[in-house]
């Protein structure tokens, strides 16, 4: 079985543990070992070390990435934002100046950084490595005629140029509809596919303009799709959708009922038959209706044991 350093972040494992718990329930069951990254810490995001020493910043976010190396392992996270982070980390220091400021810190406490272990999103280990082949032949219950809205999020897609592992374009993302599609469900495209949903800086600095972008968004998905549920890749897109519809809802500014919103893997955990209480037991929006419908014995496609 293959193997790949797992590293949760923040969000995942404090507001989300469902989350974390499909992750740990499909990928061994697809053939991948997520190998805990003992020690790991915060990435850290944006607007903390980043803010004020860069070469601080590369030091802690680079640590973690360290620990992947010394499992001899590359490292996947599900969060948008730890992706993007340890992306740029792992691109600033191809400056060899850089590296030996980071590397003498590193020494303080016995780390060298070497770069030897690739940064994967969830979302590329299960398209690239294990691919939607793979993810058919493990279905449970299919998703035919169920339709999903996909929401791919802003840091698996920009700046492109730092990334080695991406979309072949990242203004026309394809990897989550493809893996979605895997599942047996349509996925129609919608005008805002690539817009932000406002959650991130801007939530936590101007909450106001965060929900109006976030409600744009989710017009255009809902006249353009009219979508069962909502699948995201990004823990912090799950939060924004699932946390600020019911607030639209609640002031008046969407006419319709919150849709319900899922993690990519929890939907897939579902149609691989695991237990909802174990993999989407955790949100605002009652998802009940859809993972009774995604659960139905009349898309059964075959016994798992």
């Amino acid at each position: 079985m293959d193997k790949i350093g797992l590293y949760l972040g923040c969000n995942i494992p404090l507001k989300a543990p469902d989350i974390e718990q499909s992750f740990r329930k499909i990928f061994p069951a697809l053939g991948v070992e997520p190998v805990d990254l003992q020690g790991a810490t915060c990435c850290p995001a944006w607007g903390t070390a980043p803010s004020f020493d860069m070469d601080t910043w590369c030091a802690v976010s680079c640590r973690n990435v360290v620990l992947a190396e010394q499992a001899n392992v590359d490292l996947m996270t599900g969060c948008n934002s730890c992706f993007g982070i340890l992306s740029e980390a792992k691109h600033y220091m191809e400056d060899e100046a850089r590296r030996k400021r980071v590397n003498e810190k590193l020494a303080t406490i016995d780390r060298e950084y070497k770069g030897s272990s690739e940064i994967y999103h969830v979302a590329h280990v299960l398209h690239k490595k294990i691919g939607a082949e793979k993810i058919r032949e493990n279905l449970k219950y299919s998703l035919d005629d169920l339709k999903i809205a996909v929401q791919t999020g802003c840091h698996t897609l920009w700046p492109s140029d730092v990334f080695t592992i991406k979309e072949d374009n990242p203004y026309q993302p394809t990897i989550l509809r493809e893996l979605c599609e895997a599942t047996g469900a349509s996925v129609p495209h919608y005008s805002r596919l690539e817009s932000c949903c406002g959650m991130g800086g801007m939530r936590s600095t101007d909450v106001e303009k965060s929900l109006g972008l976030f409600r744009d968004k989710l017009l255009s998905i809902k006249e353009e799709t009219d979508a069962d549920m909502i699948v995201t890749t990004c823990s912090s897109c799950f939060l924004q959708f699932d946390m600020s519809q019911p607030i639209l809802k609640e002031r008046g500014m969407i006419d319709f009922e919150p849709i319900p919103t899922f993690y990519y893997t929890q939907v897939l955990a579902l149609a691989m038959g695991f237990d909802p209480a174990q993999v989407a037991a955790i949100s605002q929006i009652d998802r009940s209706g859809v993972i009774k419908e995604i659960q139905n014995e009349k898309r059964l496609v075959k016994e798992v044991a």
